[in-house]
């Protein structure tokens, strides 16, 4: 089977949730291992900027007339998307520690485990 036949079949059948979390956990862990050295390199900066763009797609999505999750839950997205944004900024200018975004990340991910309730 092909890589592309593979993805197909994946995007078909894999729940949304769980394709959520699976991208949380991938940029979550690709700001890990950039934030490991201490420096504000380019693999950081990559990896925070990987997230904000996960953010700005996540908050697109909730402004949606269409999106079934309930108000609350959709503003709540919106404006944690709203400080990923100014947050990450201050992380690669350097003033601000990458923790503050990978706990966000990972309390997001919890609540997208089964029985993890709403995120």
């Amino acid at each position: 089977m092909s890589l592309q036949a593979y993805q197909r079949t994946l995007n078909t059948t894999e729940d949304p949730r769980n394709t959520e979390y699976r991208l949380f956990a991938e940029i979550t862990r690709q700001m890990m291992a950039a934030g490991q050295n201490g420096t504000r390199d380019a693999a950081l900066v990559e990896a925070v900027d990987r997230n904000r763009r996960l953010w700005i797609a996540l908050a697109t999505d909730c402004a949606d007339d269409n999106n079934r999750l309930p108000p609350e839950t959709r503003a709540a997205i919106i404006s944690l998307s709203i400080w990923v944004q100014k947050y990450s900024r201050e992380v690669t200018r350097g003033g601000e520690d990458l923790e503050a975004l990978i706990d966000v990340n990972r309390t997001i991910m919890k609540g997208l485990q089964p029985g993890g309730g709403t995120a």
